[in-house]
């Protein structure tokens, strides 16, 4: 695969929606052989599809449940396309090289530049290094915690699996579980919604997946350069801010609700209500009933979901900076300011530009699937809403609708994953013609805003 990135003449963007495609369909191929599945059957292809690009574009909305359909090989085999898709095949591909010595060359370096969401290549090398050691050291700290955690619900090798499986799948931002195999299907964490461990164990790893590893590797190094850089500092101020506002929504909306938090301890209602607050970065698993909740809930749920994580991250989403830039975009606006600031720093103009593109394309296939969706299935429009959405920001959370889709709805669902993985941009760039440099300018014009 490297040498055929090597020779290759396409574009870094066709490369990387082209190498996903592939990862998907072996990974569906493989899921629908009995060796699979838990009883030995074959699995229909539109299933295991679904199931593969769920798991590469790590989202979590399955049609089957994880932990009662699939064999041991099964789970296996979705834990390893999550964790190829929530680092990249490209970082895969460069670990293999890094391994074998063997040079990177060019071609690899501007694709690895795209695929990290990086404005150059210097140092791209070298992030993938920091990418693959975070990434395995936040792993393997989580799997470790949940394995001693469940080691008192489960037998000692089970916990350890258990743990391992969850770990990867948390931190890569999935949302893939496997409580279903003790009786009730598509469970998720609902049952540890009052346990400490689990709910901070989960929580971490999901907001350090979601902040994106430029971040904590700025934050790694903050003793020595005594710095973060603008975009550290935009990344971790809006998590923040969503995560406290989240947080405070939902316990307000729900602190009543005796389908969710109303029925829980004042532990329990702040547990969740943080756990539901951190899930929509993309993450996918949950501690309450989504069904239960109520409709201004999961409309606020949808919305956190459309901004999803951050840039160079394991999630989806319009993602937190170009929400800010949107933001402060609209602030100095009304404030008749020429320039857009943030933290003593201009943003220039085609920063604003493409945040500004990317959600309206976000938008444009939010809206067109729900529409479609709304024809094609059976379903309340706020679930289908919720649904179309998570798919998009690789979120994972459902209210139900996803088992019961149909034929098209699956199609739609997995493509709406894929562009919601890959980013609506690089889908635009990878399918368009070749940026040609514009040889002149037209005359400016003026027309009525507003």
């Amino acid at each position: 695969m490297v040498e055929f990135f090597r020779v290759s003449k396409w574009s870094p963007p066709r490369i990387l929606v082209t190498g996903f495609a592939l990862i998907i369909l072996l990974g569906g191929f493989l899921l629908t052989l009995p060796f699979a599945s838990r009883d030995g059957s074959y699995t229909p292809f539109i299933d295991a599809v679904f199931t593969a690009t769920s798991a590469t574009c790590v989202t979590g909305l399955v049609t089957v449940d994880t932990g009662s359909h699939w064999s041991i090989a099964g789970q296996i085999l979705i834990v390893a396309l999550i964790q190829v898709g929530g680092l990249g095949f490209m970082t895969m591909a460069t670990l293999f090289a890094i391994v074998l010595r063997k040079r990177i060359s060019l071609k690899e370096r501007l694709i690895l530049q795209e695929a990290m969401n990086q404005s150059s290549m210097e140092g791209i090398v070298r992030l993938i290094r920091k990418v693959i050691f975070y990434s395995l050291a936040i792993e393997l700290a989580g799997a470790t915690l949940f394995a001693i955690r469940w080691s008192f619900d489960m037998p000692v090798g089970k916990a350890i699996y258990f743990g391992v499986w969850h770990g990867i799948s948390m931190f890569n931002n999935a949302g893939f579980d496997l409580f279903g195999q003790f009786g009730t299907p598509f469970v998720s964490l609902t049952g540890y919604v009052n346990d400490p461990i689990v709910n901070f164990t989960a929580m971490m790893l999901i907001i350090l997946g979601g902040i994106g590893f430029i971040v904590m590797s700025d934050v790694i190094e903050y003793r020595e350069r005594k710095r973060l850089s603008l975009h550290s500092k935009v990344v971790l101020s809006m998590t923040g801010a969503l995560l406290a506002i989240g947080a405070i929504v939902i316990f307000i909306f729900e602190f009543t609700n005796q389908k969710t938090l109303g029925a829980l301890s004042w532990d329990g209602k702040i547990w969740a209500a943080l756990f539901q607050s951190v899930a929509p970065r993309t993450a996918g698993p949950n501690t309450v009933d989504l069904v239960g909740l109520r409709q201004a809930t999961q409309f606020f749920i949808v919305l956190l979901m459309f901004i999803g994580a951050s840039p160079g991250s394991t999630g989806g989403g319009i993602k937190t900076t170009t929400f800010t830039t949107l933001i402060v975009a609209v602030i100095a606006m009304i404030r008749g300011k020429e320039d857009i600031v943030l933290f003593n720093m201009r943003l220039a103009r085609e920063r604003v530009l493409k945040a500004l593109t990317i959600t309206v394309l976000s938008l444009a296939l939010v809206i067109a699937v729900t529409m479609v969706l709304s024809t094609t299935e059976d379903q309340a429009f706020l679930k289908i809403l919720f649904e179309t959405t998570s798919a998009f920001g690789t979120v994972g959370l459902s209210l139900g609708v996803t088992p019961e889709l149909t034929l098209i709805g699956k199609i739609l669902i997995s493509l709406t994953m894929f562009a919601g993985r890959l980013g609506p941009l690089t889908l635009a760039y990878a399918v368009g013609p070749r940026a040609e440099k514009e040889l002149y300018r037209y005359p400016e014009g003026k027309i009525t805003i507003g």
